[in-house]
């Protein structure tokens, strides 16, 4: 193997002289660039600082727990208080079309959670989140979901508890379906090696595909599974 070292100061030329086996050769060098980042007093923390924008964050934190206390709230008001009239205006849709819309709403609440995780700084996606999970809680209000929703419905709406129901169980499809793909794609990144043919599985564009084709298959259940008669 050759051997290097430095003999000879570096010229104008930006070239040095330098011993190469037994041989004295003339090489050029590079030069240092110039440095891209300008002195600054400011330390690592200091300008992590400047960059965190905290307002924005504590003005979303807020925005987001409006979302989650007051749409329900008031939706459960008028389920209550006005449950007369919400049955005229509910008598107009489907069990069928009325899980579509709250299961639409939820996966859309999801969808733009899952976005805003993954683009931090896309603070549309935020927007989508926040309104989606207002119009969510909404619905969750109407409907007075909780685990055995079925009970409260019929005391409130009667005999025209299977649209409420038909709501919650929309919610639950988009919510167990969120819970089914988080565990099947943990799953993928676990027993995937990085060097498999599989490992497209793990890409972003195949992580939705997966994360839509099972909300899919969750919302068909419900649809057509006899879910809807069921409750």
């Amino acid at each position: 193997m050759a051997s290097e070292a430095n003999m000879v100061d570096e010229t104008n030329n930006n070239e040095a002289t330098e011993l190469v086996g037994d041989h004295v050769e003339t090489v050029d060098v590079s030069k240092h660039p110039d440095p891209s980042i300008p002195v600054t007093d400011l330390s690592l923390a200091d300008i992590e600082r400047r960059q965190s924008h905290p307002v924005p964050w504590a003005v979303f934190i807020v925005a987001v727990l409006a979302a989650i206390i007051a749409p329900y709230w008031l939706g459960r008001s008028l389920a209550v208080g006005h449950t007369q009239w919400l049955i005229t205006h509910l008598n107009l849709f489907t069990p069928r079309g009325v899980a579509f819309v709250s299961w639409t709403v939820t996966l859309t609440t999801f969808t733009g959670l899952g976005l805003a995780v993954v683009e931090s700084r896309n603070w549309l996606c935020r927007i989508v989140f926040v309104v989606g999970l207002a119009a969510e809680q909404f619905i969750a209000g109407l409907s007075l979901l909780k685990l055995n929703f079925w009970y409260s419905t019929y005391v409130v709406y009667g005999d025209s508890a299977r649209l409420p129901n038909a709501a919650n169980l929309g919610i639950i499809a988009a919510g167990v379906g969120v819970a089914v793909y988080a565990v099947v794609w943990v799953g993928l990144l676990i027993l995937i090696k990085k060097d498999s043919p599989l490992n497209v599985l793990t890409r972003s564009w195949a992580s939705f595909i997966l994360f839509f084709a099972i909300e899919t298959a969750a919302l068909l259940i419900v649809l057509f599974g006899g879910l809807l008669t069921a409750v």
